[in-house]
């Protein structure tokens, strides 16, 4: 992951040569700009699926347990997840699954994980088994994927896009993709005041100090440090989502073998001179001794006993093994040597006490320099683990519950029958993936178990493209009342985009990376790194440096306490590490995404300094030029606020200024920098376009249509290229997937239809094909399900002669391709073999359509008869009155009326507007950048060019408007973008100036013809006897209290009475006018020598009288309403007048 330099080659401005050179459509190699924002994906689970797997298998203890006076352990050594292939014992041509196939027929992309399971015998090796564990879904595009490093042709060969990016799992036919979350940062200690810690206990305090401790292979651990009111400290840990309590001097003495005065020399390091602070130290370590604990294996033997019942391990494991377990499950489980936990303990202490008495700030962990991103990779590898230790436990109970049944031996044989009843791994990781649920007895150290993966629609490649882009807080913040976690903090600059975030629920909690940061993925050993320090000046921790402590900083590395270095010497090897990361001192082994943090000390309450150096993945870095070494550099959130980084050239100082940004616009992410002239917009369009681009234009969002077979697609027929565009939507190559169409837009009030927001569209437009787009839906139809189980008799066919079908229906019972079908015709049809029954199914909706493709779907094995089908049908839908559309300056609005050609207004030229955009939409609004890319658009129209709107390349001295009137003034145009139109209806020349030009608009997808609902008569609900709501039941709207207020206020009661009784559930019920009884009326019983036709009588049977009964008209839930209160022995007596 080296500063990869894809950067320094970006186009120089926009151009049209995508759609003038001939070769642009052949291709050639992949380019990767595209997939490069799947990049945070691909790679994590790359190493998630071949590195990964082997290290955290090696991670997993062996699993213990006793069988028969036999100790019995069964080790996972090795695993493997194999390419997706069909099942053994398959009929097919191809043993390999694509992901074509599987979104097709609504399958799951997956691939096998076989393990290598080491069983032993009371300490004795008995051999290696085998063994299938199930399924796991696989990541598009990672290296067990079947397209792995497949070339462009050979993408389109397989059904793929030629830009096929990856990065998303296939389940059950739908795109899915797992969110990255944003963790706190790996293995740093972050100072925190919470108030709400006080309520842990008595003496507590809100000082805290927490660690996200995380190892190699991703397994994480929350761990605090608790600062309490008579100066000690308690260690507070989780394990399998409960909370534990330590005193710190346990966990110190029971870490090494140090004497109570070394342990007590080392924590008060730099604090010597603090009487306050050695008294504490000598308190903590006074209450080891006093529960009679003064050597180390004492303390173990101590926590041993202590924890031991929560700890599940096996009777004959002795205490002090026992709390060695509790130690490397726990605490600092990213250490491997116990002496490491305890020099980062004592660290984290004294950071702990500088807090607590104002010495050092707290950090705010919703800072991004305390974060760092979730990758995909890594949740799946944590889960993995956790689901083959999980496997392991259900082995044991297999052999208990064979046991009781038969007298059980234990061999290779039995076990590998054992061993086929262990939980399957196939269906936890499907469910993950399903609903974004996490179902784990650990937590895998995450703050939120719900919302972990979202679908990948493909509403268009812009929406697509953002999801890979995305960094999500968590589910849980959104619950909560505080707006801190939802600022947009100055570290995140460079980092998060300002401006692509959503407004409503998720704001400033769903952000997304910017175009230039990028997610360290890879993994690095950093053996090598403490030797160099040492060289630089670095003393190693156990040493004494030449000054004293309170004089020198403390060395970090990942998380270990390397050392300490003197405060003069820090900034020259921070200096010194930086130019490594550039030079080809490789053999030194720093890696380029190196983080080098020198937090410095300033002599008032800071942050906490020291010097602190990451290698770790997950960090988000980002490319700026180093102006000393000429050269690009990754840096990390951390380090940045340390730094002075330039933008523009005027801005560098020197002996100041190290740094310079790559371009102005890297602030910005990728969906942002598609908006054209931005810098000239108010922020809010800024977002409302990132939104409105994101989700809910229609586009061009693929070129396989045909084999598609998701729910719904959207598709723009008449797409264009837009003649004013940032170069980086060149850069991205977004022309493949176009999203709108250039329009000549005239800026004046016309007739009045176009208030608040509303659009007139010219009618000879729309008849030639302006925005007219089409909705691919798909139908899944299983005859399998429309049957009991264990009947096999269904198959798709017609009955000859069936007068039923009158030739709309092919011989195999599916509608002909291309078929135009309406309401009420004939779908398809299926008979039952046995019976020789014929069944037709009729299309239900209102809307015609066409049908487009039908696919015939098989199961797993090949197997399937003629049972399961795909038919995809095509909606057109061309512009109507009330469908929406959108400049890309967040200017949204609705087509009020498509206006005759001849009424329009009209230019000198003879030229007619296609749209007609209300002037009111800009002053408030403020979109200045919509007006410049009028101006824009219709000076590259006149001279045949595309111009940049890269933001910021105009300036006030280097003014937009000055560049682009001189352009218009030298086609003969005015200056200033405006001309003289004519009247379509007397024919006069209007009085003003009327600003025309050409914009890019969008077409959305929010459509009447999704959206209206009518209802004359239709379904009631069976209780209540009203209507029922809904659009999708043919159900009413709600006339509720608010419309009800409207019309008391205007006093139209009949109108109201209407409403509320006539049009919803009057009834005419039986009342005895002497008792007030809606219930006790009932009708008389008939003797049988009474005929049908006679005219029965309701009686009263409290008054037993039939004269006092009267009808009234009342709503019927009122009569439920009374029955339910009989139910509860509350009687309801009514007054009739």
């Amino acid at each position: 992951m080296e500063p990869s330099g894809r950067w320094q080659n970006l186009p120089s401005g926009a151009s049209l040569k995508h759609l003038t050179d001939p070769a642009y459509a052949i291709r050639g190699e992949q380019k990767s700009v595209a997939g490069a924002a799947a990049g945070p994906r691909l790679s994590p689970s790359n190493f998630a699926v071949r590195e990964g797997l082997s290290h955290a298998v090696q991670a997993i203890p062996p699993f213990e347990f006793a069988f028969k006076d036999e100790r019995i352990s069964l080790t996972i050594v090795d695993a493997v997840i194999s390419s997706p292939t069909v099942p053994k014992g398959s009929i097919c041509k191809e043993l390999k699954v694509y992901p074509a196939e599987c979104r097709g027929r609504r399958s799951t992309y997956r691939g096998k994980l076989t393990a290598d399971i080491s069983w032993a015998v009371n300490g004795i090796s008995k051999g290696i088994i085998k063994q299938f564990l199930g399924y796991v879904p696989i990541m598009v595009k990672s290296k067990v994927c079947n397209l792995h490093s497949l070339p462009p042709k050979a993408l389109i060969e397989h059904h793929e896009e030629a830009e096929e990016m990856g990065g998303y799992f296939i389940i059950n036919g739908i795109e899915k993709v797992i969110r990255m979350l944003i963790m706190p940062r790996r293995n740093f200690p972050i100072a925190m005041i919470r108030p709400k810690w006080k309520s842990r206990g008595l003496g507590y305090t809100q000082y805290g100090v927490s660690m996200h401790c995380v190892r190699e292979e991703h397994s994480a651990v929350n761990m605090n440090l608790h600062y309490l009111e008579n100066g000690t400290v308690m260690l507070n840990f989780i394990y399998r989502k409960e909370l534990f309590f330590l005193p710190l001097g346990f966990a110190l003495k029971a870490l090494v073998s140090f004497s109570d005065y070394q342990i007590f020399q080392e924590l008060i390091r730099g604090k010597e001179d603090d009487s306050f602070f050695r008294n504490s130290v000598s308190q903590m370590l006074r209450i080891v001794t006093e529960e009679g604990c003064s050597t180390q294996k004492q303390v173990l033997n101590y926590l041993g006993e202590c924890f031991r019942v929560k700890l599940n391990l096996p009777e004959w494991y002795p205490n002090e093994q026992a709390a060695e377990f509790l130690f490397d499950q726990c605490i600092c489980i990213h250490l491997n040597s116990n002496t490491e936990k305890f020099y980062v303990l004592c660290l984290m202490t004294r950071k702990l006490f500088a807090l607590a008495k104002g010495e050092c700030m707290e950090e705010n962990p919703d800072s991004l320099m305390n974060q760092e991103v979730l990758t995909p990779g890594q949740l799946f590898l944590m889960f993995l683990k956790e689901k083959m230790e999980a496997w392991l436990v259900s082995i044991k109970i297999a052999i208990d519950k064979k046991a009781q049944k038969i007298n059980l031996s234990i061999n290779t044989e039995n076990l590998m029958k054992i061993f086929n009843m262990g939980t399957d791994l196939t269906r936890p990781f499907e469910y993950l993936l399903a609903t974004g649920n996490l179902r784990s007895k650990t937590g895998l150290g995450f703050l939120q178990d719900s919302g972990l993966c979202v679908v990948a629609d493909k509403l268009n490649f812009i929406r697509y493209l953002s999801h890979f882009r995305c960094v999500h807080r968590g589910a849980d913040f959104a619950k909560m009342r505080t707006t801190t976690v939802r600022r947009l903090l100055p570290e995140s600059w460079g980092f998060l985009c300002p401006v692509h975030t959503p407004d409503g629920e998720p704001c400033g909690l769903m952000n997304h990376l910017t175009a230039v940061c990028e997610v360290v993925t890879q993994f690095v050993y950093t053996t090598s790194i403490p030797a160099l320090l040492c060289n630089l000046g670095v003393t190693p921790v156990d040493g004494a440096p030449h000054r004293p402590h309170s004089e020198c900083y403390p060395v970090l590395l990942d998380g270990v306490m390397v050392g300490w270095v003197e405060k003069d010497l820090a900034p020259g090897i921070a200096e010194s590490l930086r130019r490594f990361k550039k030079q080809v001192l490789r053999e030194k082994r720093i890696p380029p995404w190196m983080e080098v943090a020198l937090i410095p000390m300033t002599g008032k309450p800071n942050l906490y300094p020291g010097l602190f150096l990451f290698t770790t993945p997950c960090r988000l870095v980002r490319p700026v030029q180093n102006l000393e070494l000429g050269k690009e550099e990754l840096i990390g959130t951390m380090e940045q606020v340390f730094m002075n980084i330039a933008i523009f050239e005027d801005e560098v100082f020197a002996g100041v200024t190290t740094h310079q940004e790559l371009f102005p616009h890297s602030l910005l992410s990728v969906i942002a920098s598609f908006i054209p002239f931005s810098d000239h917009n108010q922020s809010p369009r800024n977002m409302y376009q990132c939104q409105m681009v994101g989700k809910q234009t229609m586009g061009f969002p693929l070129l396989t249509y045909q084999d598609r077979s998701d729910n719904k697609l959207y598709r723009l027929q008449t797409p264009q290229s837009p003649l004013v565009r940032p170069y980086m939507y060149d850069y991205y190559d977004m022309d493949n997937y176009p999203i709108g169409t250039n329009a000549i837009v005239a800026v004046i009030s016309y007739t009045g239809y176009d208030m608040e927001d509303a659009m007139i569209v010219n009618k000879a437009s729309w008849e030639r094909g302006f925005a007219h787009g089409s909705v691919y839906k798909s139908e899944f139809i299983d005859l399998s399900e429309k049957i009991k189980q264990g009947d096999d008799s269904l198959v798709f066919g017609v009955k000859p002669g069936d007068p039923r079908i009158l030739q709309k229906l092919d011989d195999d019972g599916l509608p002909f391709i291309g078929a135009q079908l309406q309401y009420g015709d004939p779908y398809y049809s299926y008979l039952n073999l046995n019976t020789g029954e014929n069944f037709v199914v009729y299309y239900k909706s209102k809307e015609n359509c066409v049908v487009d493709n039908i696919k015939v779907c098989s199961n797993d094995t090949g197997s399937g008869k003629f049972k399961c089908v795909c038919i995809t049908m095509r909606v057109p839908r061309n512009p109507t009155i009330g469908d929406k559309f959108a400049s890309r300056h967040g200017q949204k609005g609705i087509l009020s009326r498509l206006w005759p050609v001849e009424d329009m207004p009209f230019t000198e030229s003879g030229m007619v507007p296609d749209i007609l955009f209300n002037p009111h939409g800009f002053p408030s609004r403020m979109t200045i950048g919509m007006l410049i890319e009028s101006m824009a658009g219709k000076s590259a129209a006149l001279h045949g060019l595309c111009h940049d709107a890269t933001p910021f390349i105009f300036s006030e001295e280097n003014s937009a408007l000055e560049y682009f009137g001189e352009m218009l003034k030298a086609a003969g145009y005015n200056f200033y973008g405006t001309e003289r139109l004519y009247s379509g209806i007397s024919g006069l020349e209007l009085k003003a100036d009327i600003f025309i030009g050409v914009v890019y608009y969008q077409r959305l997808r929010h459509m009447v013809s999704d959206k209206f609902q009518v209802r004359t008569t239709g379904a009631r609900d069976k209780v209540t006897n009203q209507p029922v709501g809904g659009r999708n039941v043919q159900g009413g709207i709600r006339f509720g209290e608010m419309e009800r207020d409207a019309l008391l206020a205007h006093g139209t009661s009949f109108l109201l009475h209407d409403r509320l009784f006539n049009c919803s559930d009057r009834s005419v019920a039986h009342v005895c006018v002497k008792c007030g009884s809606l219930l006790s009326p009932l009708l008389e019983k008939p003797p049988p020598s009474w005929s049908a036709m006679r005219n029965r009588k309701y009686n009263c049977t409290l008054c037993n009288r039939s004269d006092t009964i009267d009808t009234v008209s009342v709503p019927y839930v009122f009569r439920y309403f009374v029955a339910e209160l009989a139910a509860m022995n509350i009687r309801v007596k009514l007054d009739v007048v």
